[in-house]
């Protein structure tokens, strides 16, 4: 969603941002979060010192909606967006599962001269997750239509919540996104501190939200790039959207069922009443306890997975609980270190075993698990955590 006004209006407009299909977003955002893995394994939030995590989700990062396009009902990879099927060749589909973890645990507030160009979509390489193939100088990027001189709400995750700086940048007039992204492409337009935030951290859906006044006189394409200072901590986030000034409100292009160019009449109100249908996910983590999915092998008919449960809280954790919707297909037969349980429309749960569930404070264990699948071995959705 993306609250729009022009310069002068006395009050912003709430216009639908055009991404959210009400059967493929699973609460506000897979609202996804997320989701995925290629050979090796998809990973949710981080590891060592890594505890917040977030990228903007309107306008939408690379990471996000590569992520909305590329993911389908059934939990399959299939981008079609050509920008984000080459990032995910190249960085693997755990980019898309960790499309809030672009991330730098020692930034510390800095970026020119720290941060090398053309690395500066995934915080310059230096992200324990491989995001460098959202980099990639080209034009055919998801991106968001927006008016020049207006003034939008900008919405970003809150996965893990903490204090700081947003700096929000804009490219200067007459940047190509067919060349590498340049600290000298940008300028800072807003700066904002401790925003408020809205649903649950560790949800797909919840994000802090702010208005950010866009440059008058502006056409054309442009990069929207924001960085995330954390003021308790040294870990900086990076998220770059690709957005072109040609008048829109925020409708959004390049991604599954988006089409292709914005409508011409687009709508100017919110809907008058709220969804009413529950979610069909799992439930979502508290934003200490994270999960690391991935398949450790597979054959015809199954294939075995591991899940990392890791505390990236101050205290220990004393009981988890692991949460995920299966894809099409995909039956667990066996459990060992947790045990299995089950959730609503399909979801699976694994609580800990009796002598794995006290998990120190930045420390990590395991569980695995078997399963029969039809080849769909990717969850649906978001992988989620919780202290039980």
């Amino acid at each position: 969603m993306v609250r729009h006004t022009t310069s002068g209006a006395g009050t912003a407009g709430r216009v639908k941002a055009g991404l959210a299909k009400a059967g493929h977003v699973k609460t506000a955002v897979l609202a996804a979060a997320a989701m995925l893995v290629s050979a090796l394994g998809l990973l949710f939030l981080g590891q060592g010192s890594a505890e917040a995590h977030g990228v903007a989700m309107t306008p939408g990062s690379r990471t996000y909606l590569c992520m909305k396009d590329a993911i389908t009902d059934t939990g399959a990879v299939s981008p079609t967006n050509a920008a984000c099927a080459a990032a995910i060749a190249q960085s693997g589909a755990s980019s898309l599962y960790n499309w809030f973890a672009v991330l730098d645990s020692n930034a510390g507030g800095r970026g020119q001269g720290y941060v090398p160009d053309g690395t500066i979509c995934s915080a310059g390489d230096r992200s324990p997750y491989d995001f460098r193939g959202y980099n990639l100088a080209r034009s055919d990027w998801p991106r968001t239509h927006l008016a020049s001189g207006s003034t939008i709400q900008m919405n970003y995750s809150n996965w893990a919540a903490h204090p700081g700086d947003f700096r929000v940048y804009i490219t200067r007039q007459g940047w190509s996104p067919t060349a590498q992204l340049k600290w000298s492409d940008l300028e800072q337009v807003h700066t904002v501190t401790n925003p408020p935030q809205t649903g649950s951290p560790g949800t797909d859906g919840g994000h802090y939200y702010w208005n950010t006044p866009l440059p008058s006189g502006r056409s054309g394409d442009a990069l929207l790039f924001v960085q995330w200072v954390r003021s308790d901590s040294n870990e900086n986030f990076f998220s770059c959207s690709d957005i072109v000034f040609d008048g829109g409100h925020g409708e959004v292009t390049g991604i599954r069922g988006s089409g292709t160019t914005p409508p011409t009449n687009p709508p100017t109100t919110p809907p008058t009443t709220p969804p009413t249908t529950p979610p069909t996910t799992p439930p979502a983590g508290d934003g200490s306890c994270m999960a690391q999915y991935k398949i450790v092998g597979s054959w015809g008919g199954g294939f075995q997975g591991e899940v990392e449960v890791m505390n990236h809280g101050t205290s220990p954790l004393t009981g988890w609980r692991v949460g995920w919707t299966p894809g099409s297909g995909t039956t667990l037969t066996s459990v060992w270190n947790g045990t299995l349980g089950s959730g609503s429309n399909g979801a699976v749960t694994v609580s800990n075993a009796a002598y794995n569930g006290t998990v120190p404070a930045n420390g990590s264990t395991t569980f695995g698990f078997t399963a029969d699948s039809t080849g769909n071995n990717l969850p649906v959705g978001s992988v989620s955590c919780t202290v039980s």
